[in-house]
């Protein structure tokens, strides 16, 4: 629109000075008013004239540009508190004057934090404000509206324009090498290998995630109140639920990974979703818990137990974080599912290649030569570029597409996964923006009640206890997914992490903080890319002679010359 409007000052303009040339060449009398002025001069004079009208005609744009976003952004500000007001009186009417009535499961939110949770089986209702933990609202995914922008949608276009230039050169390098074209994607066979022991071992997750807890909780709660040991019985309940815990969530799946020799794609499945299944039978007790402590029982009557629909809703649900009930949508959109899932296997796909094209030929060579700083730094930046594609991959196929999937199936009304890291000038920013999901849940549940047993005293130690727990999930995942011990991850996170999160913090303002937030993401992801590829075919060429710790431990690659 500003070129349109640019290119009409031009051309209104160029008719202005038009117009008074033409009014000079016919009014004889105004021309012979000043002898002294030439044809020539007259004619600089209507381009001089021209050209400003189009300079200021520019300048008037820019700056109702700036106008528009100024007032944009007042009156959403004014917008906002207008609806904050309204709402937050409307809540406050209807819990002082309605609470007789038995609402259907909902919640009523307000954007400075408020929302009044509403329960048909029962005649009371339950605010719920930041104090006590994460909020829910109806909200959409950044990229969705970004989306929309026909500027950032182009960029989209040109990483499918990729994906399209890397199947192209694929099948031309393979028709010139073997006179046919080939297409094969024997890579993603191997990868996800034996899904059928996968998809055994999610059921058995599953079942006893969805069964133990919520009834272990139903059966404490009921004896609480009534047992004369409430200590005992507590602590009793706290010990069997957590050994069941560790047998079934915790050993299973390492067993059934290394038992059944699963390649590393399967791997990863059952290690993230042995920690999902963690994260929220934890959650969910945690939650209820209070909630039966602080239960006043009356004669005749039981503490109020969460249903086992909304338990089994949350297990499929994308938060970590437990509600009784969250914002839904009022219908499903099932093209918006088909595209969402059609976007992950294009990731899939993008991920494929980026790997057979970029990475395997460079490391597969660099494999049979010793180990140097050399190689290290020539392979550090072969493979900054395929490590950052790949970290986007990540991003966009997991935290977009996968969970706005299953948001959009469940009516799931809260689509903040994510917030705008890339804007990011620091890195505490960055590891808060990120991924919104893990960070909700390391924030309330570690953070959060880490100062609550420190009677808020040790703030850093809580950051730190944080990060050390990131690191350690980090890292036990790739030890897991990819069969061999090499703490890049650890390091990164434990070290690295801690130093940029206290280096570059909230108070870095500057664009420049944002470039260096980006190189060392490069950075980052070709370290990683770079040692676990090396170490992966390390690993293949020169096979462990002994099972000692040592050698369990140290990797490969560093000694490894076939």
């Amino acid at each position: 629109m500003a070129t349109d409007s640019n290119r009409l000052g031009d051309t209104t303009a160029t008719e202005t000075a038009t117009r008074l040339v033409h009014r000079n060449i016919n009014n004889p009398n105004a021309v012979e008013t000043d002898s002294s002025i030439s044809s020539g001069e007259v004619t600089n004079h209507v381009e001089k004239h021209a050209e400003d009208l189009i300079q200021w005609k520019r300048h008037v744009e820019r700056v109702k540009s700036k106008v528009l976003d100024q007032i944009q952004g007042h009156l959403s500000d004014l917008l906002d508190k207008a609806l904050t007001e309204s709402v937050q009186t409307f809540t406050q009417n209807e819990n002082h004057g309605n609470n007789h009535v038995n609402h259907v499961n909902n919640n009523h939110v307000t954007r400075d934090g408020t929302v009044t949770t509403t329960n048909n089986n029962e005649n009371s209702h339950r605010t719920h404000t930041e104090k006590d933990g994460k909020v829910f609202m109806d909200r959409r995914s950044i990229l969705d509206d970004l989306f929309e922008i026909n500027h950032i949608r182009t960029i989209y276009h040109m990483f499918i324009s990729v994906l399209f230039l890397f199947i192209i050169s694929t099948l031309a390098v393979d028709y010139i090498d073997q006179g046919r074209l080939v297409l094969e994607f024997d890579l993603l066979s191997y990868a996800f290998g034996k899904l059928h022991i996968v998809g055994l071992a999610w059921l058995l997750m599953f079942s006893y995630t969805l069964a133990v807890p919520y009834y272990a909780l139903a059966l404490w709660g009921t004896l609480y109140h009534r047992s004369p040991v409430q200590g005992v019985l507590s602590v009793g309940a706290g010990l069997v639920l957590s050994a069941l815990q560790a047998a079934v969530l915790g050993v299973l799946p390492i067993y059934v990974v290394f038992h059944y020799q699963l390649p590393p794609a399967s791997r990863f499945i059952i290690i993230l979703e042995q920690i999902r299944f963690l994260m929220k039978s934890y959650s969910f007790i945690r939650e209820n818990v209070p909630v039966i402590l602080k239960h006043k029982t009356k004669e005749g009557e039981g503490p109020r137990f969460p249903t086992f629909s909304s338990y089994l809703y949350f297990l499929f649900a994308p938060t970590l974080i437990y509600r009784e009930s969250y914002p839904r949508n009022p219908h499903i959109r099932w093209s918006y599912v088909g595209v969402t899932f059609a976007k992950i296997l294009g990731c899939l796909f993008y991920g494929y290649f980026i790997l057979v094209r970029l990475c395997i030929p460079v490391f597969m060579n660099d494999s049979n030569k010793p180990f140097s700083t050399r190689t290290l730094v020539l392979a550090l930046f072969h493979a900054t570029l395929p490590g950052m594609l790949l970290l986007l991959l990540a991003f966009f196929a997991f935290l977009h597409c996968w969970l706005n999937a299953f948001a959009e199936m469940l009516r799931f009304a809260d689509r903040m996964f994510y917030k705008d890291w890339w804007n990011s000038t620091s890195f505490a920013n960055y590891y808060r923006t990120w991924n919104v999901v893990v960070h909700d849940w390391l924030y309330y549940y570690g953070y959060r009640d880490f100062l609550w047993l420190s009677r808020r005293k040790f703030r850093t130690a809580a950051m730190l206890s944080v990060f050390v727990v990131s690191a350690l999930v980090h890292e036990y995942v790739f030890t897991l997914g990819f069969g061999f011990f090499y703490p890049v991850m650890f390091c990164l996170f434990a070290f690295f992490g801690v130093a940029f999160n206290f280096t570059l913090n909230d108070n870095r303002k500057s664009p420049v903080w944002n470039i260096m937030m980006w190189t060392c993401l490069f950075i980052g992801q070709g370290v990683m890319v770079c040692l676990y590829c090396q170490e992966w075919y390390a690993q293949i060429h020169c096979p462990r002679t002994g099972a000692s710790f040592w050698e369990l431990v140290t990797p490969r690659s560093w000694s490894c010359s076939n």
